[in-house]
């Protein structure tokens, strides 16, 4: 009986560990940024499935239990998933809200689009970089106050994670340095902050907002700009039918480049889906834009 006494005193007087906190994510990009921050202590899990549109989904009810007992969820925002605005509204969790912070740069749509998404802040921040290496640290911060015993590894993930984005960068902005003269179409306006950050044409869009279909006034100016010369390139996107951009494009000399995926949802998902996304990308503009 004493041995089993001292068992149960021993058991008592030892330390608790720590559970590492359960994260959703929204995006791709915001969950592999995240996976970088928790490396092997957790995997985030990602509500937006493969394919699927950012702004327009449908949660499946394991998801909704997902967010219902996350420690927390890090997503960008309202402005790009409205979706799962209304699912935390509904299940309240912790969440933090990456475009809402004050170390996130950012930027408005170029005049005419803000009628069009509904708000004048382009939700497409990740598309800098310098906001991916600011959200490192905003995640990090937030994994550690959830789990003060795993801080440090949190802090040590970051700092690695931040100087891999870094490298990326400086890499992107040598290879896309020609190309600053050189004016391209995509379909829909989600570029400004790539452009902004690599300091490139700002591309014209055929759908000026996310969710909805150009107009017949704008696909007939569009067409019309194309068959005068304006633009090297047109770019179709993963997630939308190129039908409409290859009918526009009729009668021009401009190219037509491969589909863009600014959310990364064609990706394989982890930890290498930003760098995979924002490298792809560049990929596909140089490809089509180079002299």
């Amino acid at each position: 009986m004493r041995y089993i006494i001292s068992l149960l005193l021993t058991s008592l007087a030892l330390p608790a560990w720590a559970q590492v906190p359960q994260v959703v994510t929204d995006v791709p990009p915001v969950q592999a940024l995240t996976a970088q921050v928790m490396g092997t202590l957790g995997t985030p899990v990602l509500l937006l499935e493969k394919g699927a549109d950012e702004h327009d989904f449908a949660l499946r009810p394991s998801q909704m239990r997902d967010i219902a007992t996350a420690d927390l969820v890090v997503w960008v925002g309202p402005e790009l998933t409205p979706w799962l605005d209304r699912a935390l509204a509904a299940n309240p969790a912790p969440a933090l809200a990456l475009l809402d912070d004050p170390a996130t740069q950012t930027q408005t749509y170029a005049p005419g689009h803000a009628e069009e998404e509904g708000s004048g802040i382009d939700p497409h921040a990740w598309l800098n970089p310098q906001n991916a290496i600011a959200w490192l640290d905003l995640i990090a911060a937030r994994l550690a106050a959830l789990d003060p015993e795993h801080a440090t590894t949190y802090a040590a993930n970051s700092a690695a994670a931040k100087a891999r984005v870094a490298a990326m960068d400086t890499e992107i902005a040598a290879a896309l340095a020609p190309l600053t003269d050189k004016s391209f179409v995509t379909f829909h306006a989600a570029y400004g902050y790539f452009t902004a950050r690599y300091q490139l044409q700002a591309a014209a869009s055929l759908a000026l907002g996310d969710a909805s279909a150009p107009g017949a006034a704008r696909m007939s100016e569009l067409a019309a700009q194309l068959r005068a010369g304006h633009y090297s390139c047109a770019f179709p996107e993963m997630q939308h039918d190129p039908a409409l951009l290859t009918q526009i494009m009729a009668g021009s000399n401009t190219k037509l480049g491969a589909a863009l995926d600014p959310v990364g949802s064609s990706l394989d998902f982890g930890p290498d889906a930003y760098d995979a996304l924002m490298r792809g990308l560049a990929k596909n503009l140089s490809d089509c834009l180079y002299p």
